[in-house]
């Protein structure tokens, strides 16, 4: 089951159009990754978030296996910005966060020892 704001972010945008996004190590802009990623995204509310969508296989494994990251709209540069705007239906200043990657869900810890005996 996904957790997090697939289903309930305000807009998505394609990986084509976000690829200025990428990498995030490279962006000028306020970066959350791994859990403080997951404490930014859950303290907003899903209709602030822009979700990257796969657009294709590659493109849908690429994003599962990138670490969870949530960039704050407002301190993306202009050019960034600019990019990301033209690729929405909605002004990008109604949105907080851009959410990358799979949200982790939280899953009982079992032992190897439990399934021996099956």
């Amino acid at each position: 089951m996904l957790k997090g704001h697939f289903k309930s972010a305000g807009a998505s945008i394609e990986y084509g159009a976000a690829r200025c996004l990428f990498p995030v190590d490279e962006l000028d802009a306020t970066v959350f990754q791994y859990r403080d990623a997951q404490v930014a995204l859950d303290d907003v509310d899903g209709s602030n978030v822009i979700v990257v969508a796969p657009t294709s296989l590659a493109t849908s494994y690429f994003l599962t296996q990138h670490a969870l990251t949530a960039i704050r709209v407002d301190s993306l540069s202009t050019a960034v910005r600019t990019q990301i705007a033209a690729a929405l239906d909605a002004r990008i200043d109604t949105f907080e966060l851009i959410q990358i990657g799979k949200w982790n869900s939280t899953s009982a810890n079992h032992s190897l020892a439990e399934f021996t005996e099956a």
